[in-house]
């Protein structure tokens, strides 16, 4: 017992070093931008960048607007699966892993040629049609990760249970909805929120092919033109996908400990 908690530590240590070494040297770099000390130099000029405002903030928006949407296509979706077209869900499973063996770019460019300023439905024919369909394509993006999320929290409540009592107390449909499933399944929606967030902060084919100014077209714009701002910029992204994960645990404990409401 003693050598395998030793090969386990040692394997835990292995991995560690393997993830924390790169990231440690690549700190350290972004701190040299000042010849022969230690700043933040690359830091105040990535944070006082009106491009970096800009594009963070346009991704921000696009991810509000994404778990917003998402959310209201999965849980829907996967409560009617489970409650009413139970032989249905592999069917659904498959579909919702599909932007997962289809690569980004293939996605975009089959949009880009269905919905240009020349087919029936011109999504890139405005500023706006061409947003919708960004936040359309993260919402595929993110569909494998939001539906097996509210899928995992659905399992842990009884549904049809629910439903029957919501519905001899009168209630309808959207009641049930959003006033039974919506609170019991928090939970999964925050976790699918949580990892939808830090796929469309990062994600740069989408964005890039469609031509919009978002967070992962500016890491790479910033990547080929400046030498200490990538390194900063690299850490601030981390940091942005860690507190996410951080914040996915968290509700995760939390859910466990709190009780089904009906």
């Amino acid at each position: 017992m003693k050598a395998q908690k030793i090969l386990a530590w040692t394997a835990i240590a292995i991995g560690a070093l393997y993830f924390l070494v790169p990231l440690i040297g690549t700190f350290e770099f972004s701190m040299r931008m000042r010849r022969d000390a230690y700043s933040f130099d690359a830091y105040h000029s990535v944070f006082s960048d009106m491009q970096f405002r800009a594009t963070f903030g346009f991704s921000m928006l696009m991810a509000l607007f994404t778990i917003v949407f998402g959310m209201l296509l999965v849980v829907p979706t996967a409560y009617w699966v489970r409650l009413r077209l139970p032989q249905a869900r592999p069917v659904v499973e498959f579909i919702t892993l599909l932007p997962l063996v289809i690569p980004a770019i293939v996605i975009v460019f089959g949009y880009l040629r269905l919905y240009n300023s020349s087919s029936w439905l011109p999504f890139t024919g405005s500023v706006a049609g061409t947003n919708m369909l960004l936040v359309l394509s993260y919402i595929t993006l993110s569909l494998p990760y939001m539906y097996r999320a509210v899928d995992t929290a659905m399992r842990a409540i009884d549904v049809r249970t629910l439903t029957e009592a919501a519905e001899s107390l009168g209630a309808k449909w959207p009641t049930i909805l959003f006033r039974c499933i919506f609170p019991n399944v928090m939970s999964g929606v925050l976790s699918g929120a949580f990892i939808t967030f830090a796929i469309v902060m990062g994600e740069f084919t989408m964005a890039a092919l469609l031509n919009r100014p978002a967070f992962g077209p500016y890491l790479q714009l910033v990547g080929a033109n400046k030498a200490y701002e990538p390194s900063a910029l690299a850490i601030i992204a981390f940091a942005i996908t860690w507190l996410s994960m951080g914040l996915l645990q968290l509700v995760s404990r939390f859910s466990k400990l709190a009780p089904a409401r009906t």
